[in-house]
């Protein structure tokens, strides 16, 4: 049976087909999605040649494969532990959902495997180290004093700093306007000089 699912897939995939919606190359707005062409002179609508092909039930894939995943399993969907229970993990494989969190993904994905199912989205998800508790040393009045005097420093240094990025904007502010002098007359009036 294996194999016919297999061979059935490959029969699927072989003689697909991708339709496109009529004149999405002409106009941006219009997506590739497939619409079916109702226009009463529409190439496409009297099947023409190269204007692109119409679904039809020829291009079906086969009964025993409709829906399935190319690795041969059923897709499930499944956002919670309980949604695990009952599945068969020779036919179907499970996807977990997008809007599941780190957290709950992880146990999830755990116990799909521990039951013997393929999880098709399967993540590595990183651990959050632990936070270690930091011991506080014993500091001295020396070392506080020495703590405290970088902070003192740096604030005048920040507007200090602070000053010429404003003149440089005030610079700038200057320049805008001379533009608007130098632009050139209108063509019917002349200049005095």
């Amino acid at each position: 049976m294996a194999t016919e699912v297999k061979r059935l897939i490959r029969v699927r995939v072989e003689k697909s087909a991708s339709f496109k919606r009529d004149g999405f190359g002409k106009k941006r707005q219009l997506s590739d999605s497939w619409r079916k062409p109702r226009g009463q002179h529409n190439k496409q609508r009297e099947q023409k040649k190269a204007k692109g092909a119409l679904p039809t039930p020829g291009y079906g894939s086969p009964v025993a494969v409709r829906g399935m995943h190319p690795s041969g399993f059923f897709e499930v969907l499944v956002a919670t532990l309980k949604e695990l229970e009952g599945l068969d993990p020779k036919t179907q494989a499970v996807r977990i959902g997008a809007t599941v969190g780190d957290r709950k993904r992880v146990t999830i994905q755990e116990a799909a495997i521990a039951k013997g199912l393929k999880v098709l989205n399967a993540r590595t998800v990183k651990a959050k180290a632990a936070k270690a508790p930091v011991k506080k040393a014993d500091t001295t009045d020396a070392d506080k004093k020495k703590a405290k005097k970088p902070v003192a420093s740096k604030a005048p240094a920040k507007k200090a700093a602070a000053k010429p990025k404003s003149e440089s904007a005030e610079k700038t502010e200057k320049k805008a306007p001379a533009k608007k002098a130098a632009a050139k007359p209108k063509s019917g009036v002349k200049k005095n000089e």
